[in-house]
Formats: C-alpha cells, sequence, structure tokens
C-alpha cells in the first residue's frame, strides 16, 4: 500500500505517485497502467481522484488512452519512421524528393484557391491576401501506419508563367520542380521545422495521442534571383516521426575585388 501524505492537492499527489513509478521504471513504458481500482487500492482514494491523476499525466504525455483497451504507459523510443530530407537531380534533369518511403493516399487531394496568410506570405515574400493555389494531401505510411499531411501553396503569378502549372497545381512536388526548371529557373531549396501543438482537425487526420506535438516543416523552392516560387509543408506527428539530413559544406564565397 502507498497511502499519500504529501501536501497539496490529492489529486497532485496521486499523479506525482504514478509519475515517480513510470520514471523509475516499476510501470514499464508501454505496458498498460493499473486499472483504476488497482490505483484506488494503492493509494487509499477515490475513483474521482484516480481519473483526475490519469488525467493529468495524459496531459502531461506521460499516459496514453487506448479507446477499449485502458490507459498506458507512453514509450519514450525511436519513433517508428525516419523521413529523410532530400532533393536530388538525375543527370538528365528529373527531379526526385523521394524520402524513402512509400507513402499512400487515403483520399483524393483537395485542391482549392485561397489567399495567403501571414505565415505563409512571409514564407513565400508575399503580402497577406495574395491569390494562391492550394493542394492538399494525407499520406499513410503502411509499414508503421505513420500518417503526414502535406500541403503545397503555389501563388496565382507564379503558376500563370509556368506552362500548365495552373491547370495542374495537384502535381506532385517533383513534376512542379521539372515545370519551373523548363520555364527558365535554377533552384534551390530552404527549410524551417519546428514543433507545435496540433489544431483539432491536424489531431483528428493524424489521429495523434493526448499531448502529443506535431513536427511542422515549411520547404520553400526558390528560382531565379532567390524568388520563393513554391512552398511545401509537412505535419506529422512527433511521436511517430523523426527527420534526416544529409549536410554538406558550400563552397567559400569568391573574395571581390582585388587585395592589396
Amino acid at each position: 500500500m502507498s497511502e499519500i501524505q504529501r501536501p497539496g492537492a490529492l489529486y497532485q499527489q496521486v499523479a506525482a505517485a504514478i509519475r515517480e513509478a513510470i520514471l523509475s521504471g516499476e510501470f514499464e513504458a508501454g505496458a498498460p497502467l493499473p486499472s483504476e481500482t488497482q490505483l484506488i487500492a494503492r493509494y487509499q482514494v477515490s475513483r474521482p481522484t484516480v481519473r483526475n491523476a490519469i488525467a493529468a499525466l495524459r496531459a502531461e504525455g506521460l499516459i496514453e488512452v487506448r479507446h477499449g483497451k485502458g490507459s498506458f504507459v507512453r514509450t519514450t523510443g525511436t519513433p517508428a519512421l525516419t523521413i529523410n530530407r532530400r532533393v536530388t537531380r538525375s543527370r538528365g534533369g528529373q527531379f526526385t524528393s523521394a524520402d524513402g518511403i512509400e507513402w499512400t493516399t487515403s483520399e483524393d487531394p483537395a485542391v482549392y484557391r485561397s489567399h495567403t496568410s501571414q505565415a505563409t506570405g512571409t514564407l513565400l515574400g508575399l503580402d497577406a491576401e495574395e491569390a494562391i493555389f492550394v493542394c492538399d494531401r494525407l499520406l499513410i505510411d503502411p509499414a508503421t501506419g505513420t500518417r503526414a499531411l502535406h500541403r503545397t501553396t503555389i501563388p496565382f503569378e507564379v503558376a500563370e508563367g509556368v506552362d500548365t502549372l495552373a491547370e495542374a497545381p495537384d502535381s506532385e512536388p517533383d513534376a512542379i520542380y521539372a515545370l519551373l526548371t523548363e520555364a527558365g529557373h535554377t533552384l534551390w531549396w530552404s527549410e524551417t521545422v519546428r514543433a507545435r501543438m496540433p489544431l483539432p482537425d491536424e489531431r483528428t487526420a493524424l489521429q495523434l495521442p493526448d499531448a502529443t506535438p506535431v513536427i511542422h516543416l515549411a520547404r520553400t523552392t526558390h528560382g531565379t534571383d532567390d524568388r520563393p516560387l513554391l512552398l511545401e509543408e509537412l505535419r506529422t506527428g512527433a511521436d511517430r516521426a523523426q527527420l534526416a539530413y544529409r549536410i554538406t559544406a558550400d563552397k567559400a564565397a569568391a573574395a571581390r575585388g582585388n587585395r592589396g
């Protein structure tokens, strides 16, 4: 028996005791948590107190609830999926941004017209409320069940200046790279990565457990004169995926002017 004898709200005391049991390994990662009845007997408290303690630990991300199965200690090991972030180009000029995963789509892409927000406008070098094409895809990795939301954003002025792009804004990114190159652009890419808590629709679409952040990647394709041409965003659960990058050293910039 581990009767609670600490100051503070009773459910917080129970949450602290369960947390200690998790961190010490008594309650193992991936294993089911003792039932409510067992926790009531262990800590000599009421059912509402146990439920409030479990809710607090869920909010912390230490426990996840699997519907129909109960509460489980969340695992903290290596994520199931590694996403390689790279773009390659063959000698024949064909682009490939494959990340090593055979993604499948559960539904047709959603294509619509919209306007830039402050965030997307900044990444695309545009003011807010500029006209854009948006294409949303829900991707699934069959091997692990990991889900990802992929979005491409193309400014109207870019699409109108590239043959066939305005008629097919749902083209895959590799195909868009090829069209931009054919239009005379020499491409390079910049990418930012951040973690944040999901919006409700993201949590539903990605099937995220409680207290799970998303990894949000934003890749901008730049063309002639470093002009931003295309924005790609990928969002996935931080509990399921990690990112891998190949980093190479840039050549030193050539010295300007004569040295005396």
